[in-house]
């Protein structure tokens, strides 16, 4: 019996060093790997000049970073449920595909960051493309345009950009509406000062407790805040500083899962599921996606 056990250990060994000799060829030349996922798996050293596999849609779940203060986008409602027109739509995205949707809230003023740490899988909500993020990120087809706009309280005397020389303004900091401001040199050279808060609700509150003269912010956002805390209470200037395009933004290296997520949201929208999110919110079709 001792003897059998012996001959059985041997024949293992040689089986094993079988499958090592044949796997040889391979080990010369090792495969690539993907980035770490957001579920903490680590990936091989990949060579300067390999370009890493793109396995990220393999996956059963989409963690989804957004900053959960950006009505109607995404924000948390007075149940503490973060909801939102990119919310419903990246749910339909992922019930169309057998994903699990996971909402991960953080520091729009390091988004970049978020993603490329593996803490989220992807940017999403109302997240305007600029030059700089499509050269950090792999960016989906853009999917609704959007203008930086400056809203004002009804009853004070701006009405032009003009009007605003001399006096203050407000955004959220790391935001389009500091790039569009940027962009704007002369206008921002005439402003007294230039607030930058973290939350566009307080933005908007800024300006209603007269901390600054104007807020500088998403005409999307603008004209939702106006419309649920009262039309007649506020102004926006005709005037707009940028006109933009939203998109999704993911890992560079994620060019399957950018391409799945293209695919989808066109198939979506070709069969009228995202038209009818798009009304829920709007009451119109803000989709460029046709």
């Amino acid at each position: 019996m001792k003897m059998k056990r012996i001959i059985i250990t041997l024949l293992i060994a040689m089986l094993c060093l079988t499958f090592v000799g044949c796997g040889g060829k391979t080990a010369e030349t090792p495969a690539p790997t993907a980035s770490p996922q957001a579920d903490g798996e680590s990936s091989a050293t990949i060579p300067d000049d390999e370009t890493p596999a793109d396995t990220s849609a393999d996956r059963d779940k989409l963690i989804l970073g957004l900053d959960a203060s950006f009505p109607p986008m995404g924000y948390t409602d007075e149940a503490g449920n973060i909801v939102g027109f990119d919310i419903d739509v990246a749910q339909a995205v992922c019930d169309k595909l057998g994903w699990e949707l996971i909402l991960q809230p953080i520091d729009w003023n390091a988004n970049i960051l978020e993603l490329n740490s593996g803490n989220i899988d992807c940017i999403w909500n109302g997240m305007t493309v600029t030059a700089e993020r499509a050269e950090a990120m792999s960016l989906s087809v853009p999917y609704m345009n959007n203008e930086q706009v400056i809203v004002v309280m009804a009853d004070s005397e701006f009405y032009t950009l003009d009007d605003l020389a001399g006096h203050s303004l407000v955004l959220q900091s790391g935001s389009s509406a500091e790039d569009a401001l940027n962009s704007a040199s002369d206008f921002k050279a005439s402003l007294s000062a230039v607030n930058a808060l973290d939350d566009n609700m307080k933005v908007m509150m800024e300006i209603e407790q007269g901390s600054s003269d104007a807020a500088l912010l998403d005409s999307i956002l603008a004209e939702f805040y106006i419309t649920i805390n009262g039309a007649e209470k506020y102004r926006i200037l005709d005037e707009a500083l940028a006109t933009e395009e939203y998109a999704i933004g993911f890992r560079k290296e994620d060019v399957a899962l950018t391409n799945i997520m293209n695919e989808t949201l066109k198939e979506l929208y070709a069969n009228g599921t995202l038209i009818e999110i798009s009304n829920k919110w709007f009451g119109t079709d803000v989709f460029t996606l046709s």
